[in-house]
């Protein structure tokens, strides 16, 4: 069979593993949290940056305003201001520079090759910085051919991996008492705040309050397609 035939062979099968591995994935992150959260009885809240830098913002408003949103939906009620809240939301968000990762591409095929031989190959990621223990995930097939996929020898490349995380602490106006702190947190290769903190409050907000003490990991559906 020559080579042609074997590219027409396996197109398809490739195409639809290159379809499947762009398909939309759920964003996943751990959320701690302690609570001594009232049952909502007609509080009002108000929600204020954490770091003073941020008042006034007009980011810090949108986010404020998804946390708001959630606080709202649970029966909580929205103050204009933080003199007429019975509750007092600290919120804060951030995403650090990065560390590098490595990943490793074994130079191996699927397939038949006359000079190489039948064969299969897989990606693996590899982590020096493991997270939750350290991951491997994924294959990708191709065939054993150093003219389409390389000589065969394992490739090594890097990438950037981010931690991404959201601070809210609530506290009783009237005495100060705290009755709720929580942060969540997750990897991404990306440092969009935009997709990130949103991200973020749905993951705190999942099963809010919680039960006091707790870890637990969240994972957030991805938007539905059009």
């Amino acid at each position: 069979m020559s080579k042609l035939n074997l590219i027409a062979r396996f197109a398809a099968p490739l195409a639809l593993v290159a379809l499947s591995a762009c398909a939309a994935t759920p964003f996943k992150a751990e959320v701690n949290r302690f609570q001594t959260m009232p049952a909502p009885q007609g509080q009002s809240y108000f929600v204020k940056a954490d770091d003073p830098r941020l008042a006034g913002s007009l980011e810090f408003s949108q986010y404020a305003d998804l946390v708001g949103k959630k606080l709202s939906a649970l029966g909580y009620q929205s103050a204009a201001d933080a003199d007429h809240a019975t509750l007092i939301v600290n919120f804060d968000y951030g995403v650090d520079n990065g560390r590098e990762k490595i990943r490793t591409v074994p130079g191996a095929g699927f397939g038949y090759d006359p000079f190489f031989g039948p064969g299969y190959g897989r990606l693996f990621y590899a982590s020096r910085y493991p997270f939750y223990g350290g991951y491997r995930r994924g294959f990708i097939y191709g065939w054993n051919d150093p003219f389409l996929f390389g000589s065969g020898y394992d490739q090594v490349e890097s990438y950037t991996v981010y931690t991404s995380s959201i601070t809210m602490v609530i506290n009783r106006k009237a005495d100060g008492q705290r009755v709720f702190e929580g942060n969540a947190k997750a990897l991404s290769r990306d440092d969009n705040l935009t997709y990130l903190v949103p991200n973020l409050v749905e993951a705190i907000f999942t099963g809010f309050p919680g039960n006091s003490g707790e870890t637990v990991k969240i994972s957030v559906a991805p938007p539905p397609k059009n």
